[in-house]
């Protein structure tokens, strides 16, 4: 009995963890007012920014550069020192190779067919030849990687990104990501496997968020550390990056329009 309740407390722990994400995220943006019309530099830092919730934001900010201090870079230091660059690589593979269902989803539902196919490729290319993912030999073999998520899903549906959020544990992102996050870790199959007497399984999948979250920050080490020592203002610069990168991404996979109106079937009239 204890054992079976131990293994369905991830699941059972996510739903009220996203639970939460959400209340504090429609929370936030209920308090978000824009400033009075008799005020223009304050009504076009508004637009510009897109972050009515600055000053929260700003401490959720703090708190959020606290754990990674204390915790999570010098865990991403120890793993970037002690595992080997290949081996580190093999791992960021894997963990991508994992993402793949998550990938396809979104790419069905941003009704992309031919990124579809490239995800499905690269899934079976690498579980196989690519030895469940350790190397990526879909790239070379002309299926590139791309981005997808049910943000992304979202932006495709003209759902718009609402203001700025500065989330506990997530970081830097917007009403629209933040729920597409939540989403995509419900539809995610690694979730729900094992979900009954594998107290195994259970580990492995805290492992496997815990390995991914240090894989990523070490990934971004350098760049991370290089806004804290040259930026005036690392939070706004954090913002920014973030909202550009979000933009050039959409804006790719909204431009990308490969294999949903082929060639051949274009009609010119002489």
């Amino acid at each position: 009995m204890r054992s079976d309740r131990r293994s369905r407390l991830p699941i059972a722990g996510f739903h009220r963890r996203l639970a939460c994400v959400c209340a504090l995220v429609f929370s936030l943006v209920g308090c978000a007012e824009k400033p009075p019309a008799d005020d223009p530099d304050a009504v076009a830092d508004y637009e510009q920014t897109n972050d009515p919730l600055e000053p929260t934001n700003r401490v959720f900010y703090a708190v959020n550069n606290g754990v990674d201090t204390v915790i999570l870079r010098p865990l991403a230091l120890t793993y970037g020192a002690v595992v080997p660059r290949p081996v580190r690589t093999g791992v960021r593979n894997v963990l991508t190779n994992l993402g793949s269902p998550i990938q396809l989803a979104n790419d069905l539902m941003e009704a992309k067919p031919k990124r579809a196919g490239d995800t499905a490729m690269r899934f079976l290319l690498n579980t196989t030849v690519g030895l469940l993912g350790v190397f990526d030999v879909a790239t070379s073999m002309g299926y590139p990687d791309h981005d997808a998520d049910f943000g992304m899903t979202l932006a495709s549906w003209g759902v718009p990104e609402g203001p700025f959020l500065f989330l506990p544990v997530l970081g830097p992102s917007d009403p629209r990501d933040a729920i597409g996050f939540g989403v995509d870790r419900v539809i995610d199959p690694f979730m729900w496997i094992g979900n009954g007497n594998i107290p195994a399984i259970h580990d492995l999948k805290w492992a496997w968020f815990s390995l991914n979250a240090i894989s990523a920050r070490e990934r971004l080490e350098d760049p991370i550390q290089q806004i804290k020592k040259t930026a005036l203002d690392p939070y706004a610069t954090f913002r920014s990056l973030y909202r550009q990168h979000r933009a050039a991404q959409i804006e790719t996979m909204k431009a990308d329009s490969s294999g949903t109106v082929p060639a051949y079937s274009k009609k010119t009239s002489d």
